[in-house]
């Protein structure tokens, strides 16, 4: 059960309800993280742009869903993991590759160094070394898509962390974290 009230996007107000219909029109429902960000208009608008400024940055939707779902693994989030495994299905990932970026991997070598800096900038709280970054220059990340990877990360950080605080009743079909 959720520690925060979600807020009822059918009998919101003003701003909170423009944010929620935006939110609707674009996943055609309300997902409950949503709902109860909503608590604080300032919080989820502050995601929503936020999440919508990647969207149109030059990762590719497929790589973003991976370094949601590895991160989420990382911070054992069973609420994010599970939407973004539905995010890597509509984004046309196979299984296979679900899984593998439950385990920070990929099948391809460029997308898996970028899953393995994501999770290490989890693990080591952004102490990245020089020659992290330089592995991600190697692959041929330039500076702009080094920059939305880390940016990215957090984001999902951010998204996980709260699930974790709020109790977010997960509304995505359920896939569990090694820690969950």
């Amino acid at each position: 059960m959720p520690r925060f009230q979600p807020v009822d996007p059918a009998t919101a107000t003003g701003h909170t309800k423009e944010l929620l219909d935006t939110v609707k029109q674009k996943f055609g429902m309300v997902p409950n993280i949503t709902r109860l960000m909503a608590n604080s208009p300032a919080v989820l608008e502050g995601y929503t742009s936020f999440s919508g400024a990647l969207a149109g940055g030059w990762l590719d939707p497929q790589l973003r869903e991976r370094l949601a779902i590895a991160v989420a693994s990382a911070n054992g989030c069973d609420y994010c993991l599970s939407a973004h495994t539905a995010g890597g299905r509509m984004a046309g990932l196979s299984q296979e590759e679900l899984t593998a970026a439950q385990r920070g991997e990929s099948s391809g070598e460029k997308e898996s160094i970028a899953l393995r800096f994501a999770t290490k900038i989890v693990r080591e709280r952004g102490w990245v070394t020089d020659e992290d970054v330089a592995a991600l220059r190697q692959a041929g990340f330039d500076d702009g898509e080094t920059v939305e990877i880390i940016a990215t990360t957090v984001l999902n950080v951010f998204t996980n962390y709260f699930n974790h605080v709020a109790e977010t009743e997960i509304d995505f079909p359920l896939v569990k974290t090694a820690a969950g």
